[in-house]
């Protein structure tokens, strides 16, 4: 049975990482906690409008009020899948379950995936070792721009990164190149994400453009997302949701250049489209600040963020269900660049809540997916609970 509303706009503060998981031994992030650090490091964080949609209730961060008036339900998920992936946790929010991480490759990926990649593209490669992106154009940059040779590498997630500077390879033969890498990375390679990393500039001075794409695997099994749209019910998916996807259960995908562009585009096609999932990713968070270590920039991009939620909350219907999470940590205080095995925060709020539920620990990603299954009216999926009737709303 459907439920009253009508629209679900789901926003992913992509690697905003709430404290470590009980498993988190298992992948080197004991005592991780990428908000509560980032926090910590800038002597407190005032965020009002997450503030009120019930952040400072799902764990210990400094400035952030745990009390005060809520205007929403708030909790906290467990991701049960193996791996700290961005495409595994975003598949559980939309109920798969990996029983396996994703391989990784932290020597650099082996020759029978080097051989036929160099063979299919038509000349050598450069790197293939696990590297920050940034750092690996500072070092091979000059060399990429005397060979025409692209630069490839990977890090502590399943990534096949291939960089060029756009004036060498221009952008359309990268992505052919990231298509080709992505048929030749089939099981026991089946790695998660192919991801084009193009960069401009003098050496020196090389940086890297909005023009990334990534090529993900296919799920494996039905998402919630083509149930949805089985269903003629449409997805419309901002960020990078359509390439986490492989494309597969989105109505319409539009890719952006920033967080901010992000929320522009989000409440742009929350003035268009009046029914349906609006799913979207912001990537700086992880991109920009987790991976590059930079805590003033992430505490920095988390204060903008909270004051275009205001714009977003104003916009809202009475038929709408504004959701916020994250698909994993990545605490920019530590040594490591890579992602950590952290909680995400459930932030759940409409106006037609009357009353701020704490939801607790959710134990999969999955009840995310669950819960909007029965807010559409669609068939339920393997894994998750709904927390639908855990809302406290007017009908």
């Amino acid at each position: 049975m459907k439920s009253t509303f009508d629209r679900v706009i789901l926003i992913i503060l992509d690697s905003l990482g709430v404290g470590e998981l009980p498993d988190a031994d298992q992948y080197g992030d004991v005592g991780s906690d990428t908000l509560g650090h980032i926090a910590e490091a800038v002597g407190g964080l005032h965020l009002p409008n997450l503030e009120k949609l019930g952040l400072g209730r799902v764990g210990n961060f400094k400035g952030l009020r745990p009390t005060g008036h809520r205007i929403g339900a708030y909790g906290r998920m467990v991701e049960r899948s193996k791996g700290k992936d961005t495409t595994t946790g975003h598949w559980e929010m939309m109920g798969i379950i990996l029983e396996r991480p994703f391989p990784v490759y932290p020597r650099g990926f082996p020759p029978e995936i080097i051989e036929p990649f160099k063979k299919a593209i038509g000349r050598d490669i450069l790197g293939n070792i696990p590297a920050s992106g940034t750092e690996i154009i500072k070092q091979l940059g000059e060399r990429h721009l005397s060979t025409g040779y692209p630069i490839l590498y990977t890090s502590a997630d399943s990534v096949f990164q291939i960089t060029a500077h756009e004036e060498v390879i221009p952008i359309d033969e990268l992505y052919h190149m990231c298509r080709i890498a992505r048929k030749i990375l089939v099981p026991p390679h089946n790695v998660s994400r192919v991801i084009a990393r193009p960069f401009v500039g003098r050496s020196g001075q090389f940086v890297r453009t909005e023009r990334r794409r990534d090529f993900s695997v296919e799920p494996p099994q039905e998402t919630l997302l083509d149930r949805l749209c089985r269903h003629h019910i449409p997805v419309m998916a901002i960020g990078k949701i359509e390439d986490i996807f492989a494309s597969r259960g989105i109505t319409r995908g539009i890719h952006t250049r920033s967080d901010m562009d992000g929320m522009d585009q989000t409440l742009k096609i929350m003035s268009e489209v009046d029914r349906g999932l609006i799913f979207t990713n912001l990537v700086d968070f992880d991109t920009l600040y987790g991976h590059r270590n930079d805590v003033q920039g992430y505490a920095r991009n988390l204060r903008e963020f909270d004051l275009r939620i205001s714009d977003l909350l104003h916009a809202l219907r009475d038929s709408d269900l504004f959701i916020l999470s994250a698909d994993h940590g990545n605490d920019p205080t530590t040594i490591s660049t890579d992602h950590t095995r952290e909680y995400v925060p459930l932030l759940v709020y409409s106006p037609l809540l009357h009353v701020a539920v704490d939801l607790g620990t959710r134990s999969t990603f999955a009840d995310l997916g669950q819960t909007l299954a029965e807010i559409f009216g669609v068939e339920r999926l393997s894994a998750g609970t709904s927390f639908l009737s855990d809302l406290v709303y007017v009908h």
